[in-house]
C-alpha cells in the first residue's frame, strides 16, 4: 500500500466493508436468515437495507478522487469517459441477470432465454445511472448549484410519488408512481418479480433521489481529504449525520422511509449513517492509529465492481447448476452448512464461507497488483 491509498485508508475500509455486507446479504442459504439480513417488508428499515445506498456513498467518495483529473481535459474527453464507463457498468449489470443466457426445459436439456423476458433495471443499472447523473452535474456545476438540484431532486420526488401514485395507494407497492411509469416505459416482463409482481426497486424514477446518496459521498470524499482527519472535521461530519438522521424521521411522518421506494427520507437516512459511520472509521484508524484488521476490507475496497459481480455471476451459477435434482446453491447448504448447524445459523455460516471465497479471489488480485477498472 502507497503512502498516498494509507492516507485514505478509512475511505478504502468504508468501501470494502459495503462490498462485504453486500455480498453476506445477497447469498442467504436455505436455513432462513437472521431479521438483520432481511430487507424490510415494506416501510421501515433494517441493517441490510443500508447496504446499497452505501454503496452509492462510496462510489460517491471514489469519485472525489478520480475526478479531479477531468480538470484538465476537454469536454469531448470528459463527456467520453463518464458515457462509457455509465455503458459498460449498466451493460454489465444487464448481461448479469440475462446470464447464463438459458433455462433448464421441462424435458430435459436446455432454451435459450429471450430477451422480452430480462430484467432491464437493477443493482449495476442503478449505479451506472446514478455515476453518470452525479459525475455531469458535479463536473459542470457549482457546489452550490449541485446542492440545490440534490434538494430539488429529493423534494421533486416526494411531489411526484404524492401527485402521480394512485389516489391512497401513493406509497404503496402497487400504486406508487414509480411501478407507473416502469409498467408504461419497459412493460411487466422486464422488471423485477421478487416481491410477487412486476416491480423493479431499482426502477427509472426511484433513480432520481438515488443519485443523492452519491453526490453526498462525493462531498464528503472531498471534505475528508481536505480535513476530515482532524477531530473538528470527525465532529462537522458527525453533527451533519445527526442532523440528518433526524430530519429523516421527521420527514418520515409524511414520507415514509423506504428502501424499496427510495424515499427522499430513506436518503437523509442513510446518508446519515454512513457519515457517522465512516467518522468512526476515521476516528479509530487515523486518530487512534488502530488499522489491525483494516486489510481484509481493504482487499474488497480495492476491486469493488469485479468483486462484487464475481459474487453474483458464481450465485447464478450455483442456483443453475444441479446436483441429484436440485440446484448446487441448495445442495450445497443442504450437504454441508445445514448439518453442521440447522436452520439460520447454518445459513450465515454458509453466507460467510460465500464471502471468504469472493475475499480469497480478491485477496489473490491484490498480492498480483490487478487492480479491474472500469
Amino acid at each position: 500500500m502507497t503512502q498516498g491509498s494509507q492516507r485514505f485508508l478509512p475511505l478504502d475500509v468504508f468501501r470494502g466493508m459495503t462490498v462485504c455486507f453486500m455480498i453476506i446479504v445477497n447469498t442467504g442459504g436455505t436455513g432462513g436468515t437472521y431479521w438483520p439480513l432481511d430487507h424490510a417488508a415494506w416501510h421501515g428499515w433494517t441493517p441490510t437495507d443500508l447496504v446499497f445506498p452505501s454503496f452509492l456513498f462510496a462510489v460517491g467518495n471514489a469519485m472525489s478522487f478520480s475526478m479531479k483529473k477531468y480538470l484538465q481535459l476537454g469536454n469531448s474527453a470528459v463527456l467520453g469517459k463518464i458515457f462509457k464507463r455509465t455503458l459498460i457498468i449498466f451493460l454489465l449489470g444487464f448481461l448479469m441477470y440475462w446470464f447464463p443466457f438459458v433455462d433448464h426445459a421441462e424435458g430435459g436439456g436446455y432454451v435459450f432465454r429471450p430477451f422480452d423476458h430480462t430484467r432491464i433495471l437493477g443493482v449495476l443499472q442503478r449505479i451506472a445511472l446514478c455515476y453518470c447523473i452525479a459525475s455531469l452535474l458535479i463536473h459542470y456545476f457549482s457546489k452550490k448549484t449541485v446542492w440545490a438540484i440534490s434538494a430539488a431532486f429529493l423534494l421533486g420526488y416526494w411531489a411526484i410519488m404524492w401527485f402521480c401514485g394512485v389516489p391512497g395507494d401513493q406509497y404503496g407497492i402497487n400504486g406508487n408512481a414509480g411501478i407507473l411509469l416502469d409498467k408504461f416505459l419497459i412493460g411487466d416482463n422486464h422488471m423485477y418479480h421478487g416481491e410477487g409482481i412486476a416491480f423493479d426497486p431499482e426502477g427509472f424514477l426511484s433513480t432520481i433521489p438515488a443519485v443523492v446518496n452519491v453526490i453526498a459521498g462525493y462531498y464528503t470524499g472531498v471534505f475528508v481529504q481536505q480535513q476530515g482527519r482532524t477531530k473538528a472535521g470527525i465532529g462537522r461530519m458527525v453533527a451533519a449525520g445527526a442532523i440528518l438522521i433526524a430530519l429523516a424521521y421527521v420527514w418520515n411522518t409524511v414520507f415514509p422511509i423506504n428502501k424499496k421506494l427510495w424515499t427522499s427520507s430513506y436518503v437523509l437516512l442513510t446518508v446519515g449513517i454512513d457519515l457517522l459511520l465512516l467518522s468512526l472509521l476515521i476516528f479509530v484508524i487515523d486518530i487512534l492509529g488502530f488499522t489491525k484488521g483494516s486489510g481484509f476490507f481493504t482487499v474488497f475496497g480495492k476491486n469493488p465492481l469485479f468483486l462484487y459481480l464475481l459474487s453474483e455471476v458464481l450465485a447464478i451459477l450455483f442456483w443453475f447448476f444441479r446436483v441429484n435434482g436440485v440446484s448446487l446453491y441448495q445442495w450445497i447448504n443442504d450437504t454441508i452448512f445445514q448439518p453442521i448447524s440447522p436452520g439460520k445459523f447454518g445459513s450465515l455460516l454458509f453466507s460467510l464461507a460465500f464471502m471468504l471465497t469472493c475475499w480469497l479471489v480478491g485477496y489473490i488480485l491484490d498480492k498480483r497488483k490487478i487492480y479491474v477498472r472500469v
